[in-house]
């Protein structure tokens, strides 16, 4: 037996002495299953994912110069040859992310909170920082090394060499929770890098300052995306400060003007034009379409979807695109679908359905409706447990039912809010700010939105500020 034990971990020895590889950064040995080739083909695809899944920000302009920022970074680190690209994605929540191999992206959220040039450098090099030192590569490694308590047999196979289909890891590598030392190294890097290409460093602390406030001030229910993947190491901007300080740099580009103006007429929070809801209806004003879901249930506005929850999260009603031209069509391929078994039409393209099997572990019952819309198809499916469709069947189907045009001006007219920037003309707190420019956002956002966290905050004569106008929306 103790043989067979030699005999089976001699291989799975040398399987993992090949599967280490010199990380950039330290120089040191680190686990790694996939080749450079292979981690920047993950990226690229997962790249595609992004831009097709989240969406780019329409404005040129802003993209070329947040990638040029990030380029002049990423040529001082330690892997200036892989394709870095920057692009900053349509989403109003505050978080930045790196994909493998050169990617990253800053939302226009996280970007709305930054108020001038270094701040956004001190991001940016903490993404190029979990690029540099490969810290995705090591997660996805650890996640195939896992992998190999299935069997021997399965390490060896050409597949899993092969590692498979990387396309598969997608939008998942956007979701990876770094570990405490690898943002404790990611920091050290960036504040290197934005160091090395010319910004000022001291604007690093107060950024996680700003993104650790906004996690307080929603009481810790919605914590920004970026801090809830990048957990915050222990005294993080006091040790960044010491380290600036012993670097003892004291100067570099800011740039809060040339920032800010790039900020200029930004969509600020949510787009109204992509969907909002009044009460327990869902507009969506570029699509001129309503639907209604129960009250009380929880909304959820994604690019290509809308999604409705029960209080008890045993119900659901989605709205997205169908496939095929027709209502019919898109019935056809629905139904098509493996598992789901069509049942009678309740009215007119809209069907009761079941899904899943007892083998599987749950039957959910359900009703789909197809309608055509302004040259688009769409399906709205509402379901539930099976053994709870009579108590959800009327809500079910009033919401497949409810599906209308929207042409009133007051709902179709709608605008998001945006960013103004104004030269501040003399010395000014923030709640003398806020009542010579007035915003359409409460104090506590337009202080997070202005860097303005610190009870003796003052605007000084001349200094760039940021406030919020437009984007009122109908009330009922």
């Amino acid at each position: 037996m103790r043989a067979h034990a030699r005999r089976t971990l001699l291989p799975l020895a040398v399987i993992l002495l090949a599967a280490c590889a010199t990380n950039p950064v330290t120089g040191k040995r680190q686990l790694a299953m996939i080749t450079e080739s292979q981690e920047i083909a993950m990226g690229q695809e997962a790249a595609r994912q992004v831009a097709a899944q989240m969406g780019l920000y329409d404005d040129p302009e802003l993209q070329a110069y947040v990638d040029r920022v990030g380029q002049e970074m990423a040529a001082v680190s330690e892997r200036p040859e892989i394709p870095w690209q920057f692009a900053v994605v349509d989403d109003p929540t505050v978080n930045a992310f790196a994909l493998p191999g050169g990617p990253v992206f800053l939302t226009r959220g996280i970007l709305a909170h930054f108020n001038n040039e270094a701040e956004m450098a001190s991001v940016l090099g903490h993404e190029i920082g979990h690029i540099t030192a490969r810290h995705a590569v090591e997660q996805v490694s650890k996640q195939q090394l896992a992998g190999l308590g299935l069997g021997l047999a399965m390490i060896l196979s050409p597949e899993v060499a092969q590692f498979g289909d990387l396309a598969n890891l997608g939008l998942q590598l956007m979701f990876l929770k770094f570990g405490r030392d690898d943002e404790r190294q990611s920091d050290d890097l960036g504040l290197r890098y934005m160091t090395d290409a010319g910004w000022d460093p001291r604007h690093m602390p107060p950024v996680f300052g700003v993104i650790s406030e906004i996690s307080r001030l929603q009481g810790g229910g919605r914590i920004p995306a970026w801090a809830s993947t990048h957990p915050d190491p222990e005294n993080r901007a006091q040790r960044l400060a010491a380290q600036i300080g012993q670097l003892g740099a004291a100067g570099g580009r800011v740039n809060p003007d040339g920032y800010l103006a790039m900020l200029d007429g930004m969509i600020f929070g949510e787009n109204p034009r992509e969907g909002y809801v009044i009460g327990s209806a869902f507009i969506h004003p570029d699509l001129a379409f309503r639907i209604t879901f129960p009250e009380g249930w929880a909304i959820q506005n994604m690019r290509q979807q809308v999604i409705a929850v029960s209080p008890r999260e045993d119900a659901a009603v989605g709205l997205s695109l169908a496939r095929g031209s027709s209502p019919a069509e898109a019935a056809r391929s629905f139904f098509s679908q493996q598992g789901i078994q069509a049942g009678s039409e309740w009215r007119q393209n809209i069907y009761t359905f079941q899904a899943g099997s007892a083998q599987q572990g749950a039957v959910y019952r359900g009703l789909a409706g197809f309608v055509s819309h302004r040259g688009q198809v769409l399906q709205i499916v509402g379901y539930t447990p099976a053994q709870l469709f009579d108590r959800y069947a009327n809500l079910l189907a009033g919401a497949v039912a409810s599906f209308t045009s929207e042409t009133n001006p007051t709902y179709v007219n709608v605008e998001p809010k945006r960013i103004d920037v104004v030269k501040v003309p003399r010395r000014m707190t923030l709640e003398e700010f806020a009542r010579a420019y007035p915003s359409t956002v409460d104090l506590q956002t337009l202080a997070i939105a202005n860097g303005a966290i610190r009870q003796d905050f003052v605007f000084e004569p001349g200094q760039p500020a940021k406030r919020i106008v437009g984007g009122r929306l109908p009330t009922r």
